[in-house]
């Protein structure tokens, strides 16, 4: 239970580093017009949402037969590329690709859920998910401090600490997650 809470604080810190700093960089390609960003903010959200929707049952089923490992280890692969996309991305398009890529690829939470559950005694299990929950609420609350100041520095350098959070996540599960 460890791994997988410091993986799920880790993802969501990355996660919620590029929270603030999303929309000014949506705006910067949108050539300043917050109008056009506004739309092109949803339609990353619902292509993001969309993706896992229709993706998100196969990893799903992919988890209970192959296990859960490979599949938490692809959702952080895809989380990090996600990152260097958009860290590296010179127009909106490709901005989308990374999002496309990480809505195929996002069942980092589920799968850690998941794992939880099948490692985790039955009388255990209540206080355990509540240990999830605070992973996430926590990593969601730390990553838009550090993403704020860091994109003040530079638009694409918190995209770039979340790459790089990513990548230990997904190491660390690669060599240390049974």
């Amino acid at each position: 239970f460890g791994f997988i809470f410091a993986l799920s604080v880790i993802n969501a810190i990355s996660f919620g580093i590029m929270i603030p700093v999303v929309p000014k960089l949506i705006k910067s390609f949108a050539g300043g017009d917050t109008a056009d960003a506004a739309i092109w903010n949803m339609v990353f959200m619902v292509t993001w949402g969309l993706m896992q929707f229709v993706i998100g049952p196969i990893l799903g089923m992919m988890s209970d037969r192959y296990g859960r490992r490979p599949v938490l280890l692809l959702s952080l692969f895809g989380l990090g590329v996600d990152f260097v996309v958009m860290a590296v991305a010179p127009n909106l398009w490709w901005l989308l690709v990374g999002r496309i890529l990480n809505g195929m690829t996002a069942s980092s939470f589920a799968t850690a859920n998941a794992y939880v559950a099948d490692v985790t005694a039955p009388q255990d299990r209540a206080k355990v998910f509540g240990w999830m929950g605070s992973a996430f609420s926590f990593g969601f609350l730390i990553g838009p401090v550090i993403g704020g100041p860091l994109g003040d520095i530079d638009l694409q350098l918190p995209f770039w600490v979340a790459a790089a959070m990513s990548g230990v996540a997904f190491l660390y599960g690669l060599f240390v997650l049974p």
